[in-house]
């Protein structure tokens, strides 16, 4: 591939984006705000060195497969930012206007409810294996186009890419961290006494700490989860844009690939990741965007 294409369009879009956010929004707010620049800067410049680096050696299949890869790369990166950055427009974080809406669309907080009146093991482990799936659907879906056609690889990483940078933005613009709100202390930050009185006394089920998913998914947030990353729920949305491209290239597995989606989009709630309001904007989300992204990857991307 010769020139530009869409992935690489929105990588630099979003690292110059949230650059020139930083460079005038810090405040003092942002931590090392000067190295959060020039790494934003380096990434902008290794990106265009390895376009210039490909454009001149368009046969080279490493360097091609590189040069389509490389924002997988910079996924943790970016969303662990977000907690970095997610300061610098609102002070404190919107919980309590989302569990407001919770709390009027249902009378009360699924987030919480559910599994506090379904605290069985074997439920509550199908549902935590289920948001783990997030993460092999990631790959799995990757690993498989990549190994069938190159070209649909490339389609798929560009718009994974692209829904993701969006949900990034939206994260430094609305940080809301979601229902562990309830069970853990943010410095600086608390939740109104009003909405503290929801937590069950109880907090997670014993039965529910018992399961190995529970304690797979316990670490994972406790090393890689960024504060404030909670509407839209980005496992919501880049799991339909995963499952889009099932159904569009890889049909053997596009039922068996929608039942986990429905799963994952269950456990969202019942895991206490995300309010009902951050699933039903990840679903607007990935139905807006994923359209967005595959006419902007059939505008931009050079044909052989």
């Amino acid at each position: 591939m010769r020139g530009y294409t869409f992935v690489d369009y929105a990588t630099q879009a979003y690292l110059a984006v949230v650059g020139i956010l930083i460079l005038f929004f810090h405040g003092s707010v942002v931590s090392k705000w000067q190295y959060l620049l020039i790494t934003h800067l380096l990434a902008l410049i290794l990106i265009q060195g390895l376009i210039v680096w490909h454009r001149r050696n368009p046969t080279a299949k490493a360097l091609d497969l590189i040069r389509h890869f490389y924002p997988v790369l910079l996924y943790a990166w970016f969303f662990a930012e977000t907690g970095w950055l997610n300061q610098m427009f609102v002070q404190g974080f919107l919980d309590p206007v989302v569990i407001g809406w919770d709390q009027t669309l249902f009378g009360f907080q699924p987030s919480l409810e559910f599994m506090k009146r379904f605290p069985f093991l074997v439920l509550s482990e199908t549902l935590y294996a289920a948001y783990f799936s997030y993460y092999l659907m990631i790959g799995g879906v990757g690993l498989i186009l990549y190994l069938r056609n190159r070209r649909q690889f490339f389609h798929y990483v560009s718009v994974v890419s692209f829904v993701f940078y969006v949900c990034y933005l939206i994260y430094i613009f609305l940080p809301i961290i979601g229902p562990p709100i309830f069970f853990r202390t943010v410095p600086g930050y608390s939740l109104p006494e009003n909405l503290q009185r929801l937590v069950p006394p109880e907090g997670y089920p014993e039965a529910v700490k018992a399961g190995p998913f529970y304690q797979l998914m316990k670490w994972i947030y406790r090393v890689f989860e960024a504060p404030g990353a909670a509407i839209p729920s980005s496992h919501v949305a880049i799991a339909l844009c995963t499952l889009t491209f099932s159904f569009r290239y890889i049909r053997g597995i596009r039922w068996i690939h929608l039942v986990m989606v429905v799963l994952l989009c269950l456990a969202t709630i019942y895991c206490r990741y995300h309010y009902v309001a951050d699933v039903l904007a990840g679903i607007v989300t990935a139905v807006v965007l994923i359209p967005i992204g595959n006419r902007l990857y059939a505008k931009f991307e050079p044909l052989e």
